[in-house]
């Protein structure tokens, strides 16, 4: 029972610390990929650097979702099959925070799938696809607000900021059944110069 209880919490740390990274390297490469969009660069950082960082960087958040899917699975306090992690909306445990993640982790599935077969695509289907990359962003934000354990922590509050307001001067919509999680995570936003709109949920609706 002593080695059950240790694995177990092995797999809830490891859940824990490979969702955190996997956003923080997330909010990187989408940060580097519209530094790459709007043609940025400065002696000494050659726009190919930027370009292989992303790349790689993209690669490290499905390698790190990889492990922070297969260990949610493994971890028997959550009863999560492989095929709910992946499918939307399909777990009866937390289904639309759970299933956010699931179509967070799809939408970079499918990035990473139609880059292998960009040659084959063209370039317009490919960039098109590639969209879903700022998609899936927020979505994965939004996910970690709604079933994260360590949420309401003030350095994990601070982390999730940080991460909205790397992104640039955009407004982002803001949603979390925990209004003073939300409020703490604006203020650290519009204290860093970034600018967070509100979503309000009234039942299954939000506006």
């Amino acid at each position: 029972m002593t080695v059950l209880a240790i694995n177990s919490s092995t797999l809830w740390y490891l859940t824990r610390g490979t969702g955190v990274v996997s956003l923080l390297l997330l909010t990187a490469s989408v940060a580097l990929g519209v530094v790459g969009a709007v043609g940025w660069n400065r002696p000494g950082w050659p726009r190919f650097l930027t370009t292989g960082l992303h790349r790689n960087l993209s690669l490290l958040v499905l390698a790190f979702l990889a492990v922070h899917i297969g260990t949610a699975v493994a971890d028997s306090y959550a009863p999560i099959t492989l095929a709910q992690a992946v499918i939307p909306f399909t777990s009866s445990y937390r289904p639309i925070w759970l299933g956010l993640g699931a179509l967070a982790f799809d939408m970079l599935l499918a990035i990473l799938i139609t880059s292998l077969a960009r040659g084959w695509l063209g370039f317009r289907a490919w960039r098109t696809i590639h969209w879903l990359a700022y998609a899936s962003w927020p979505v994965a934000v939004v996910h970690g607000l709604g079933t994260g354990t360590d949420t309401g922590f003030t350095w994990m509050i601070a982390l999730t900021g940080a991460c909205v307001v790397a992104l640039g001067p955009h407004t982002a919509g803001l949603m979390s059944n925990n209004d003073a999680l939300a409020a703490a995570i604006e203020g650290r936003g519009t204290a860093a110069g970034g600018r967070q709109s509100p979503v309000y949920c009234v039942e299954n609706s939000c506006n």
